[in-house]
């Protein structure tokens, strides 16, 4: 198993270097160069779902490229492993950081800066036979908006800033790794989705007589200073009572109706974890949760999350979430509004 997630992450870096070194212009022959002939692209509201690489860099790659002069890759966490979710079996590959470069050009009508911009980015990549069969991307858009001087959500529970990366800054995964240590890692995320579960089900009325406190459910699986850096809209939070105070409560109070929909890829390796959905879950905005109206209709949220595991807890939390497709479900285009 080792030797295939070595392989599977040299084919990535192989792609990256050549990928990330190309002119704009030889973008599409350096994927094709590492891509399945059916590749498929995943990216969140407006890019969605791509059916091949050249449409893939035409919808993505070329408009980012073209607004950001001399982007670089600012990579974070890179690991590999195979499926645990729903998703294509086999092996993945996920990497995190930062996408850096001078804000240009308008992109999705968000106007240029001319200044240095970061735009936080997460990548799973399906790797089979040396080749890249599909790709998911998320980034955070809002980021950018807010660095370029917009703030269309209004003002946010927790912090705005560039996210760091790990505090250990050890998550470049590069060489093999313990198994026994993924093993670990993956287990402690597993059951500590069972007590947000838990915890949801004592929300909704479903389990009954159970005494069961937000601190009580984190400290299960989080150490007390945990740190969670959330998409722009909703902010970064640190020590595990703000993050009730800042993120947990407001979510929890301000939406109903949550549905786990399940995971497309769960990978871990060392003491990292990462996965994505598609979507991940859908819930009822019910009390202004990112300033929306009560809504019958279900929405659904497609979300990354990256973990990094210190001893027997949970440390810190990398989280993107697809917020600009949570509200276009509901009526409310935020690309559109920034153009009036």
């Amino acid at each position: 198993m080792s030797s295939d997630l070595q392989a599977a992450k040299a084919t990535i870096r192989a792609y990256f270097d050549a990928f990330d070194d190309a002119a704009p212009d030889d973008r599409l022959s350096a994927l094709n160069a590492h891509a399945a002939p059916d590749y498929s692209w995943r990216g969140l509201h407006p890019f969605h779902e791509q059916d091949s690489a050249e449409a893939t860099i035409s919808a993505f790659w070329t408009p980012l490229l073209t607004a950001f002069s001399g982007l670089q890759r600012r990579e974070d966490i890179f690991l590999a492993g195979l499926n645990d979710a729903q998703g294509a079996p086999g092996t993945w590959v996920g990497s995190m950081g930062h996408f850096m470069g001078l804000f240009d050009a308008p992109w999705l009508d968000i106007p240029a800066t001319g200044k240095l911009t970061m735009l936080r980015y997460a990548e799973f990549h399906h790797v089979e036979n040396g080749k890249i069969t599909e790709t998911a991307l998320f980034c955070d858009i809002l980021s950018v908006m807010h660095q370029a001087g917009l703030n269309p959500l209004g003002s946010q529970a927790a912090a705005d800033f560039i996210h760091p990366g790990p505090r250990t800054h050890d998550g470049l995964l590069f060489d093999p790794q313990d198994p026994a240590e993924g093993d670990t890692t993956l287990a402690l995320v597993k059951r500590m989705g069972a007590e947000i579960n838990r915890a949801n089900q004592v929300l909704q009325g479903e389990l009954t007589g159970v005494a069961y406190s937000q601190q009580d459910e984190l400290r299960h699986d989080w150490h007390e200073d945990m740190l969670w850096f959330g998409p722009a809209g909703i902010g970064a939070t640190y020590t595990i009572d703000r993050y009730i105070e800042q993120h947990q409560t407001p979510f929890r109070t301000q939406l109903s109706d949550r549905a786990f929909h399940g995971h497309q890829a769960r990978i871990a390796e060392g003491n990292y974890c990462g996965f994505f959905g598609w979507p991940n879950l859908s819930v009822k905005p019910t009390n202004g949760y990112l300033g929306m109206p009560y809504s019958e209709e279900p929405a659904p949220m497609r979300v990354v999350d990256f973990y990094r595991r210190d001893g027997d807890k949970l440390a810190e939390n990398w989280i993107f979430i697809d917020i600009l497709h949570f509200l276009n479900c509901q009526g409310r285009d935020v690309l559109a509004e920034i153009q009036s």
